[in-house]
This record gives C-alpha cells, sequence and structure tokens, in this order.
C-alpha cells in the first residue's frame, strides 16, 4: 500500500474480515436485544468516523499530489488522468439512467398513503439554502478562493482540484521540485501508516453502529418501505454484476477473481457506510491482491472515493421517481434531463460518510419541483441502504481502476490470478 509495509493485525488468532463480520453479527444481536437502548453504543462508530474525518483531506491531497508526481512524465499522467476521469463520469451517469429506469419499471412510490405533515418537522432547507443546481454555479463552486478554508471545511472538490493544480505543476517544473516530491511522499506515507492504525478500530466502529442502527430503527420502518428498499436493492445488484460484465468485456479478466478478492473491503464499506473508511483496505488489497500498480491505485482509488458514487447515484434516482409517485407529480422529459444532471452531481458531490447523499436529496427533488418535506421518511431506512450503496461505491472504484491499470497493461496478472 503506497510503498507502507503492513502487518496483519489479529485479535484472538482473528484476521481482520473475521473480526469485522463478528463484531457486525454482535451488533445486530446487541440492537434486538436492547432495543432503543443501544443508542449508547454508536458513540463507539462515531469516534471511528471521526478519526478518519480528521485525516481524510490530507489523505486525499498528498495521496493524489503523490499520485500525479509518480507518474513521471506528464503525457503518463494525462492519459491516466483522462481515461480515470473518463470511467468515472460514464458510470456517474450511467448508474443515474439505473436508478430512473428501476424506479420507473418498480415505481415503488405508487400505493404508499402518509401524511406529508408528519415529516414536516424533518424537511429538507428551503431552496435557497440548497447546493446549487446550475452548471454554472457548480464548475465556478470547484475553484477554491481561499484553499486554507477548502482543507478547513473539508471541501473535497475543491481540494482536489487544488491537487491536480499543484501535482501537475510540480511535473511540469522537473527537477526543480525534486525536495517537494520527496517532502509530500514522506507525509503521504505518515498519513497513510495513521490511517492503517485507524482502521484497525473498525470492528469496534462495526459493533457500535450497527448495535445502535438495529436497536433505533428495528424493522417496521423497513416493512413500510419494502417497496423503495427492494428497488434500491435490485438496481445496486444489477450494478454490481455491471462492473463484473466490465471486467470481463474491457479488461479479460475472470471477474470472479475480483470480487472473491475484495471481500474484506466490501465488507468495511458496507459495516462502516463510509467510501473514505475504507479507502486505504481498498489500495492495499487493489495493489497485494488483484496486482494493480501502486501508481494508480494511488491516483485513482483517492480520485474516485472523492467523485465517484455509483450506489448513491442510483439512489438519488430511485429516490426522485419514489418522491414524484408518492405526491402524484408526473415528470416530463426536461425533468428526467435535469435529473440526469443533478443525480450526478449529487453522487460527485455527496461525502463518503454515512447518510452524506440525504443533503443532496433535497437538491434533485428541488431542482424538479418536488416537495422536499417527505425526505424525513427515508431517514429510518436511509443508514441500512448507505450500507449498500457504499459497497457499490467502492466496488465501482476498485473496477474503474483495475480497468484504467489494465488499460495501461500495468497489472500484474500473476498476482490478480495468484
Amino acid at each position: 500500500m503506497a510503498g507502507a509495509e503492513v502487518t496483519e493485525f489479529k485479535v484472538l488468532g482473528l484476521k481482520m474480515w473475521q473480526q469485522v463480520v463478528l463484531c457486525l453479527i454482535l451488533g445486530i444481536a446487541t440492537g434486538f436485544a436492547l432495543g432503543p437502548e443501544a443508542e449508547r453504543f454508536k458513540i463507539l462508530g462515531t469516534i471511528f468516523i471521526n478519526l478518519i474525518k480528521m485525516v481524510v483531506v490530507p489523505l486525499i491531497f498528498l495521496a493524489l499530489v503523490s499520485g500525479i508526481t509518480s507518474m513521471g512524465d506528464s503525457s503518463n499522467f494525462k492519459r491516466v488522468g483522462i481515461k480515470g476521469l473518463g470511467t468515472y463520469l460514464f458510470t456517474a451517469l450511467l448508474a443515474v439512467v439505473i436508478g430512473l429506469v428501476a424506479g420507473t419499471w418498480f415505481q415503488p412510490g405508487i400505493g404508499l398513503q402518509v401524511n406529508i405533515n408528519d415529516f414536516a418537522s424533518s424537511a429538507m432547507p428551503a431552496s435557497s439554502e440548497m447546493p446549487a443546481t446550475s452548471v454554472k454555479d457548480f464548475v465556478l463552486s470547484l475553484i477554491s478562493t481561499n484553499i486554507f478554508a477548502s482543507f478547513a471545511e473539508s471541501n473535497l472538490l475543491q481540494v482536489i482540484v487544488f491537487a491536480f493544480f499543484f501535482g501537475t505543476t510540480m511535473n511540469m517544473m522537473g527537477e526543480k521540485s525534486v525536495r517537494a516530491r520527496v517532502m509530500i511522499h514522506d507525509f503521504s506515507q505518515i498519513i497513510f501508516r495513521m490511517i492503517e492504525y485507524i482502521v484497525r478500530l473498525a470492528p469496534m466502529a462495526v459493533f457500535g453502529f450497527m448495535a445502535w442502527s438495529v436497536g433505533t430503527q428495528g424493522v417496521e420502518i423497513i416493512k413500510v418501505l419494502i417497496n423503495l428498499v427492494g428497488t434500491v436493492l435490485a438496481a445496486c445488484l444489477f450494478q454490481y454484476v455491471l462492473f463484473g460484465v466490465m471486467i470481463l468485456v474491457i479488461a479479460r479478466l475472470n471477474p470472479l477473481v475480483f470480487y472473491r478478492k475484495l471481500v474484506t473491503t466490501q465488507l468495511m464499506a458496507f459495516s462502516t457506510s463510509s467510501s473514505k473508511a475504507t479507502l486505504t483496505t481498498a489500495m492495499r488489497e487493489v495493489q497485494t491482491k488483484l496486482g494493480v500498480s501502486e501508481q494508480s491505485s494511488q491516483f485513482l482509488l483517492p480520485l474516485g472515493a472523492s467523485i465517484n458514487m455509483d450506489g448513491t447515484a442510483i439512489y438519488l434516482g430511485i429516490c426522485a421517481l419514489f418522491f414524484a409517485q408518492f405526491f402524484g407529480i408526473e415528470l416530463h422529459f426536461a425533468d428526467y434531463a435535469m435529473l440526469l444532471l443533478t443525480c450526478t452531481f449529487g453522487s460527485i458531490g455527496a461525502a463518503g460518510i454515512p447518510s452524506g447523499s440525504i443533503i443532496f436529496m433535497g437538491m434533485v427533488l428541488n431542482s424538479v419541483g418536488l416537495p422536499i418535506e417527505g425526505i424525513g421518511l427515508l431517514l429510518g431506512v436511509d443508514r441500512i441502504l448507505d450500507m449498500i450503496r457504499t459497497t457499490i461505491n467502492i466496488t465501482g472504484d476498485c473496477a474503474i481502476t483495475l480497468l484504467v491499470d489494465a488499460s495501461e497493461k500495468t497489472i500484474d496478472k500473476d498476482v490478480y490470478y495468484a
């Protein structure tokens, strides 16, 4: 992983993925046994996520800059960068289409009778407080006027743009930036090692989050929204299989190997609902288990964890149609075009932390004139669905990194099939 030597951390002889599965089961059992009182365990997960958030901004910046400068000549960076960004954008748009098709096909909002006033207190902010929806405002928001404020506010999109500019400039300076490159590399190794230590607390976080989620939310509200949950599951499963088809057709590799070797990464994503918390594990596994080059994993995975969220794109698309059906509002072609745009922007902007897509749901609904008050209806099941779509998000990041690396012919197939 990024050149860092990693030792498997075991507790009572159990590997990390075994610890995660055990704590997942214990958390569910504790939630059912204690009910709402299990909320006390939420602090275990919150501590873990806060530790991740503490280092995620320097991680994204240093990993991207280190990845860009390690590309060598600018032509390599330009080629890989264009491939990566292009593929991420394509899969995001495709994911929105999958969500819209699933929402239209299954019609999860038809037949539900819930008084909108019951959820008014959980409504999102007024439209004036929502993120900008126009292309112009979105593009302008990518450029930071104060990069220190962007770091302090964890504005990852602005940090990414700055990292691209910073790293590219270092490459253009050639030998004059050698000392800066060494410093960036050294700092990145420190951050990577810090996160390795933090990730060792993942089983504790899994137990805390699962006990809290099951204990406070129960299964009743899932029954109320069973159609929505089923639709999201079906669409995400289709997207999950589609990744394998892409690996088979484009990279000409056995996708079953890909799925089998990413079990730990996917369990981590499913349990923590955080792409950022899973990032270091994913970077290590695509290198050591899938044979992806260090340059590609350092450059493409941090980028994907910040801008590529296919599961979130699917979720936003389905929920938009769910609310349109729920409120009996007919959508037209222009509305679908706007949903395609805003759901893509929303998936790019949503932070890789639990329930980070909720605020962007308000942006999506507001863009096509749908009432945003009903979002409170989602809060009961959002945590569960967040676990599923985060798994799709990180799987997509790893799949695209693999595809780009295979196209560059830098993947080690011996490691992949080992």
